[in-house]
């Protein structure tokens, strides 16, 4: 029992971590709108947090950083004449998405411990 709850915080708090490494490329991004030669990057969050699970990561084992993920440059084509790639309206839009997505795991996390809580509570 004390397995499964522990594997499924242990799933939601790398998702986490991912989600907020995610939100500080896409904030790189939005920085650099301007930066000559910059080239927006990102990752594919569902084949990293697919790698996570398939590790199994615990909360306080492995921790993912930026080199263990792939981080790639984002190729849509678009390119200023400056050599910058970012994309305000794209990279705002993921960023806000990314955000909500954040949110929603924090409030999974909270309402699942509300709910283990009220368990042991009785």
């Amino acid at each position: 029992m004390i397995d499964q709850i522990n594997s499924s915080l242990s799933f939601q708090s790398e998702a986490l971590k991912l989600r907020s490494q995610r939100q500080e490329l896409l904030a790189a991004n939005i920085a650099n709108a301007d930066t000559p030669n910059y080239k927006a990057r990102d990752f594919d969050f569902s084949r990293a947090l697919e790698n996570a699970a398939r590790t199994g990561s615990p909360v306080a084992g492995r921790s993912s950083s930026p080199a263990q993920i792939a981080v790639r440059e984002r190729t849509d084509g678009k390119q200023g004449l400056d050599g910058n790639t970012v994309d305000l309206d794209t990279e705002r839009v993921q960023f806000a998405d990314n955000a909500l997505r954040y949110e929603a795991t924090l409030k999974f996390i909270n309402g699942k411990l509300r709910t283990l809580l009220s368990a042991i509570q009785g």
